[in-house]
């Protein structure tokens, strides 16, 4: 495991930087916190974003192939306009009554399962997974909860101390139970859910016998932090039929690969056939701006809300609202999750053909249109295939393309463009990815 908690960033003195960047630099250090990190070795300098886009001071035009936050691109001029009317409007909280609040509750909550039929707004997903903690614990009585072992679920006290992801000085809460994946463990598809199921039963074992008992299983779907671990579907099932025998609850954070991101389903769970007790929104909801949202049973949801009082003066703010029912729309509208699936079938085969060269792409996982792509030759030490990965990621930076790490060791590419990525964007990122490994594998 990397014990560097940002190996892509920036060093000072490691790179000649423009007087313009280096003298930026300096005035961030004496004024922001020592936690800010500035993303690879040579930082890159935005002031404009357009649809798959990212333009610096000079113009220069980077194709953004990382941030899921802009899901339906950067900047989209919808989305801009529902957010700067109803800003132009009023911008009120829940506490009063306002129709479009209602409106797009159910709306959002029809793309579920109809189990979850009911929705609590936050602002981040940070938020919604600390919330959807409080309520499982709150109906389960329990305080135990399981993890994956390299996940990341936020930055609040409650949830950081669930975020393994988050390094060793984030000390985790003596009710965390972390279990293996069967992917990175090495664990053939077949036995994958007999592994999983396994792991989850020994930690509720243990849960149970120092008195504390299961609480939740907290997963993202994809295993994003964990180094896009997204096979075979289903394979997490057995885990959740251990959690609820247990008395545990079920969430799913849905902040990374919800909102179409794996192309054939609006939700990631829905791809391993299961249907969790709270589901986490975040990021993409707003496409940038800050709304996020616990979708749940009516029973947990109302269960906590009966005595246990959740108020957020701007969760559910009507522009937040405004803003994340432009996105809603959008999607289905212009069916970009279909759209998105076809593109990750594009990628995907390139990828492939690229995996067939001597470059050292050990392997390529993806569901929809975010992929990890694990770099390094087999057999190659830890630290080397990390090495590598880390200059991929710098080469494509200074070829005009951003992508990033993931994976305990930080040696597989996290891919994940906003889903409005087309076939034009798809070939651009191919040709430049067969570029970096041709430059750094020799």
């Amino acid at each position: 495991m990397s014990t560097d908690l940002m190996p892509n960033r920036y060093r000072p003195g490691e790179s000649d930087l423009p007087r313009r960047e280096s003298e930026l630099i300096a005035r961030r250090d004496e004024v922001l916190g020592a936690s800010y990190r500035l993303q690879y070795r040579r930082p890159v300098h935005f002031v404009r974003g357009e649809g798959m886009w990212l333009y610096d001071p000079d113009g220069h035009a980077y194709l953004d192939f990382y941030n899921n936050v802009p899901s339906l691109g950067h900047c989209h001029p919808e989305v801009n306009a529902a957010m700067a009317e109803q800003a132009g409007r009023i911008s009120a909280n829940t506490r009063y009554l306002e129709p479009k609040l209602v409106d797009y509750a159910e709306r959002l909550v029809d793309t579920f399962p109809s189990e979850l039929d009911r929705v609590v707004f936050t602002c981040t997903g940070s938020e919604s997974n600390d919330l959807a903690l409080r309520i499982a614990r709150f109906a389960s009585g329990n305080e135990g909860v399981i993890v994956s072992s390299y996940a990341y679920h936020g930055t609040s006290a409650a949830v950081a101390a669930v975020s393994p992801n988050l390094g060793d000085a984030v000390k985790l809460s003596p009710f965390v139970r972390m279990v293996s994946l069967p992917g990175p463990e090495g664990v053939p598809e077949a036995q994958a859910a007999d592994f999983f199921e396994a792991q989850v039963r020994a930690a509720i074992v243990d849960l149970n016998r120092r008195g504390i008992g299961v609480a939740a299983l907290l997963i993202d779907s994809i295993f994003s932090s964990d180094g896009v671990w997204v096979d075979p579907p289903g394979f997490i099932a057995g885990g959740v039929a251990a959690v609820r025998e247990a008395g545990g609850l079920v969430i799913a954070d849905e902040v990374q690969p919800g909102f179409g991101r794996t192309g054939a389903h609006m939700w990631g769970f829905e791809r391993h056939r299961i249907v969790p007790d709270l589901a986490t929104l975040g990021k993409p909801m707003g496409n940038g701006f800050p709304i996020g949202a616990v979708v749940g049973r009516k029973a947990p949801m109302e269960q906590f809300g009966a005595t246990a009082r959740y108020s957020n003066t701007f969760a559910g703010n009507t522009v937040g609202i405004a803003t994340a029912d432009a996105v809603l729309a959008i999607l289905q509208r212009d069916q970009i999750p279909q759209k998105a699936l076809a593109m990750s079938q594009r990628l995907r085969a390139g990828l492939e053909k690229i995996a067939q060269q001597p470059y050292g792409v050990r392997a390529i996982r993806n569901a929809g249109l975010f992929f990890g792509i694990d770099i390094g030759r087999e057999g190659a030490p830890a630290a080397s295939r990390r090495a590598m990965a880390l200059d991929v990621v710098n080469a494509l930076r200074d070829d005009g393309v951003l992508v990033s790490t993931t994976g305990a060791n930080e040696d597989s590419l996290k891919v994940r463009p906003p889903l409005v990525c087309q076939a034009e964007h798809v070939d651009i990122f191919l040709a430049a990815m067969e570029r970096a490994l041709i430059k750094v594998a020799g």
